[in-house]
């Protein structure tokens, strides 16, 4: 039997194990996809907003030769991290179902990609299963087309095309200013006044630039009605409006995916989407289901970071080994 079953092989996830390895538990990590999938499926270019120390787990140094990481950066450093800890890993096995026996322990039900469903049985569980779980949905006709996601890669795709990005967050701009130099036509869709006051300000001064010159269209006070194959149907100040579209990024953000969560009987705020639990033990008020990373923040999942949510590890290793 594991100790400690930790879903998502995120940084939170990651450093959780780590944890756990030294306070003599074993732990079994597992992802639905690769680990860190979701800084591997950050922007190509993307530069992070933390310096390389504050993504830092498990006492390993992130060293980079500029100020701060890249994603690509990013991804060799936490690949060595799980290399050098020899973390216990179980990638592309979605954990589908946890049950709470009557021990008190519990039964993870998953799906490895390519094999039968299996099962694991674990004393203690912690779901790390980061940002990227929900999208934010506008909810209107031809969100589900194939040419409107809710990522970004890089601009290439949209060269010589029309593009139109939904949001005014960090996000947004950045995507906006890669499909740009992309060689895009680009229109930002916000339903503000103008972009979010927290754009990072190395970032500011290019995207007002180009806003100023028109190099990147705007419609403020705006929003998306309808998307067709052609185009998006807007209404603003000026009524309503069709811009063309041969690609759409609705940069809209996440909400966390509780269901694991629900499942195991864990009370969810309904207001804050944040889950009942102790934040100076990271303990749901299911005696043994932990939480790790952006999940303690529910519906305001900026208040979260790997540089803060790397140490629910060690709060979680303590409390499991006070038990023992």
């Amino acid at each position: 039997m594991i100790d400690v079953a930790i879903v998502g092989a995120g940084p939170c996830g990651l450093a959780a194990a780590i944890a756990a390895g030294r306070a003599g538990l074993r732990a079994v990590t597992f992802d639905a996809a690769c680990i860190v999938s979701g800084i591997y499926g950050y922007p190509t270019n993307l530069t992070f907003f933390s310096t390389a120390e504050k993504l830092a787990i498990g006492g390993v140094p992130f060293v980079v030769a500029t100020e701060k990481p890249t994603r690509r950066d990013a991804l060799a450093y936490y690949r060595a991290v799980a290399a050098h800890f020899a973390l216990e890993l179980r990638q592309y096995e979605h954990v589908e179902r946890i049950v709470r026996e009557g021990d008190g322990t519990f039964t993870l039900h998953t799906a490895p990609r390519g094999a039968a469903p299996r099962t694991e049985r674990a004393r203690h569980v912690v779901i790390a299963t980061g940002y990227f779980g929900r999208p934010n949905l506008l909810g209107v006709p031809g969100e589900e087309l194939r040419h409107v996601t809710h990522f970004f890669h890089e601009g290439h795709e949209s060269f010589g095309q029309d593009a139109v990005v939904v949001g005014g967050a960090n996000s947004a701009v950045e995507v906006a200013l890669d499909l740009a130099r992309s060689g895009a036509r680009v229109t930002i869709v916000h339903f503000a006044p103008g972009l979010d006051p927290n754009v990072k300000p190395w970032v500011l001064p290019d995207i007002a630039g180009r806003l100023k010159e028109g190099t990147i269209a705007s419609r403020f006070e705006s929003r998306v009605t309808a998307i067709d194959g052609t185009h998006v149907t807007i209404k603003g100040p000026n009524g309503s409006e069709r811009l063309p579209a041969q690609h759409v990024y609705l940069m809209l953000g996440f909400q966390p995916n509780t269901t694991l969560l629900e499942q195991l009987g864990v009370p969810i705020d309904p207001t804050t989407g944040i889950p009942r639990h102790d934040p100076a033990t990271m303990e749901t008020t299911v005696p043994g289901v932990f939480l790790a990373g952006v999940l303690a923040s529910g519906c305001e999942a900026n208040k979260t970071f790997i540089e803060n949510g790397r140490h629910h590890g060690d709060l979680i290793a303590a409390r499991i080994s006070a038990d023992r």
